[in-house]
């Protein structure tokens, strides 16, 4: 690979930084990242990097605001450190969900991260499956959206199963939903969700059939896994013969372990965007998939100015 791409790694999943620097045949960059007595983040970039197209792979993850802030900070160094270009590579962005003023006196805190980001000297991100692909445009700097939808696609084809349904658990989820649906030549259904406050859902009327048949439900992540019990036990009631739950993002906070071991759950299929510290050893039904390859094949396209949308034709 290029001497001039050099990738550097904050801690919040460092697993997966490794994984894709496999895939690019590239050293991981040497740096120093640690914390102050009092809790103050301290960045010391460990090797040359004038001139040079850096990439810094980390996910705003649990604990979201240490992870926001160590980004800032390296992406601040390497600015300082006369980079050609900088890209934050941000497997899951956090805050995507307060996209929008959904009541009186409350934050865009997503809009809020982005202009962070730009204000601390990144030239573009690299991120996958935004909770709401308009958050783009809260950049102010070009943005590639990656999708896990073709990984997740080729381990279901490979499962074999027949008479396949794609759900989607809301309504907003349906353009996402019925893109796996076409991809999988499968049935689209839809679950009418009505959430009463934040983190408690309930699962309402089903729209499509699913009476013995081999069920997806589909979302961008799974955080107290209420959503995907609700829409299970909906399905299970209208006699799905088996359920599967499908997200990128296993943020699994709270009681999402508890719930998704006691569910009428066959298996979840996630994306490596989040370390699970061990979460899966706990709950045997998740199953998780590298992102590794598509993260590393479309820094190697942007750094050699190639089209990323085409892993996606």
């Amino acid at each position: 690979m290029d001497k001039q791409l050099v990738l550097f790694s904050g801690r919040s999943n460092l697993p997966l930084s490794k994984a894709i620097c496999k895939y690019l045949k590239l050293p991981l960059g040497k740096s120093n990242v640690a914390n102050f007595s009092d809790g103050e983040i301290i960045v010391k970039i460990q090797e040359n990097v004038r001139g040079r197209d850096v990439f810094i792979v980390q996910s705003t993850c649990h604990p979201g605001n240490e992870n926001l802030m160590e980004l800032l900070i390296m992406i601040d160094a390497i600015k300082r450190s006369s980079a050609k270009r900088i890209t934050a590579v941000i497997p899951y962005y956090g805050y995507a969900r307060q996209d929008r003023k959904a009541e009186s006196r409350v934050p865009i805190t997503s809009k809020l991260v982005a202009d962070l980001i730009y204000s601390s000297g990144a030239n573009r991100v690299l991120t996958v499956d935004l909770h709401a692909g308009q958050i783009q445009g809260f950049f102010n700097i070009p943005v590639d959206h990656l999708y896990a939808m073709p990984i997740l696609v080729k381990y279901i084809k490979g499962l074999k199963l027949k008479n396949l349904v794609v759900v989607s658990p809301d309504a907003g989820g349906v353009e996402r939903a019925r893109a796996f649906a076409k991809r999988l030549s499968a049935k689209l259904a839809i679950i009418d969700k009505r959430r009463d406050k934040p983190g408690v859902a309930q699962a309402m009327h089903i729209i499509g059939n699913v009476k013995n048949k081999n069920v997806f439900i589909v979302d961008d992540m799974i955080d107290t896994a209420g959503t995907i019990t609700e829409a299970t036990r909906a399905l299970v009631d209208k006699g799905a013969r088996a359920v599967y739950a499908i997200c990128t993002h296993p943020v699994l906070s709270g009681p999402a372990i508890e719930r998704l071991s006691g569910a009428n759950i066959k298996q979840v299929l996630v994306v490596n965007t989040i370390p699970l510290n061990g979460k899966e050893k706990v709950c045997k039904k998740i199953k998780i998939l590298s992102i590794a390859s598509l993260l590393g094949e479309a820094i190697k396209r942007i750094h050699k100015e190639g089209s990323v949308s085409c892993l996606f034709d």
